[in-house]
C-alpha cells in the first residue's frame, strides 16, 4: 500500500519556499516550479503560470508517477510545463521526497560558460555533496526531464546548462537549504576567479568529518 504524506503541510512548506526563493532572486515571476511526493507513488507540483510570491493551495496539482503523458489539467488546474523533472526525478530517485526546480543565476551562468561550480565553505560540503550538470535542451522537453534524472541518479543537484536547477531531498527544507547553498557556492566561486584563484576547493579532509 502507498504510505500517504501529510499534503496540506507540504504544500504550505512548499508556499513557503516559493516566496522566500522569490524574495532573494532565486526565480523571476512565475519561472521555476516545485513539488513534493504525496504517496509513494503521487506528487504535488505547482501550476503553470503561478508566481512564486503569490502562490496559494489551490496553485498545486496532483500527478500520478504511473502516469507518462500526464500534464493535461486537473480539477481546472493545469500542472507546470515542467512537470517531467519532477516526475522524471521521483521515478529515478525512489528516496526523494521533494524536487525544486529553480533559476539560479549565477549558478546557471557558471554551468553555462563551462565553469565548475566549487564547493568552498564547510556548508557546501556537507549540504551540497556532488553538483551534476546537463547540455541545454527546451523546457518541457523529455530530453530536459530524462538528462536531469539521470544526473539525479548520482547527484542531489543537478544544473542545466542556460535553463536552471533541479535539486532534490529527503524534506522539503533540506531541498531548500541545498538549492540556498547551490547558489551561495556558485557566489563564492565566480568571487575566487575575480581574485585569480581558479582551484581552491574545500579540503577532502574536512569534508569528511563535516
Amino acid at each position: 500500500m502507498s504510505a500517504k504524506r501529510d499534503r496540506d503541510r507540504l504544500v504550505q512548506e512548499l508556499i513557503e519556499v516559493g516566496r522566500d526563493a522569490s524574495r532573494r532572486g532565486l526565480v523571476l515571476a512565475s519561472a521555476g516550479n516545485l513539488s513534493a511526493r504525496v504517496a509513494d507513488d503521487r506528487f504535488v507540483v505547482s501550476a503553470s503560470g503561478a508566481w512564486f510570491d503569490r502562490l496559494t493551495p489551490d496553485d498545486f496539482v496532483e500527478l500520478g508517477l504511473d502516469d507518462l503523458e500526464t500534464g493535461a489539467a486537473v480539477n481546472g488546474v493545469k500542472p507546470s510545463s515542467e512537470w517531467k523533472l519532477h516526475h522524471r526525478a521521483y521515478r529515478a530517485r525512489p528516496d526523494v521526497e521533494c524536487v525544486l526546480h529553480l533559476h539560479p543565476r549565477t549558478a546557471i551562468v557558471l554551468a553555462s560558460l563551462g565553469r565548475e561550480i566549487r564547493r568552498l565553505t564547510l556548508d557546501h560540503a556537507y549540504y551540497l555533496g556532488s553538483i551534476g550538470v546537463t547540455p541545454f535542451f527546451h523546457n518541457g522537453t523529455d530530453e530536459l526531464a530524462d538528462t536531469a534524472a539521470e544526473q539525479l541518479r548520482h547527484h542531489d543537484c543537478v544544473v542545466m546548462r542556460h535553463h536552471g536547477c533541479s535539486v532534490v531531498a529527503g524534506t522539503v527544507e533540506m531541498a531548500y537549504r541545498r538549492a540556498l547553498n547551490l547558489e551561495d557556492a556558485a557566489q563564492a566561486t565566480a568571487l575566487a576567479l575575480q581574485l585569480g584563484d581558479t582551484g581552491t576547493v574545500f579540503p577532502d579532509d574536512g569534508a569528511r568529518h563535516a
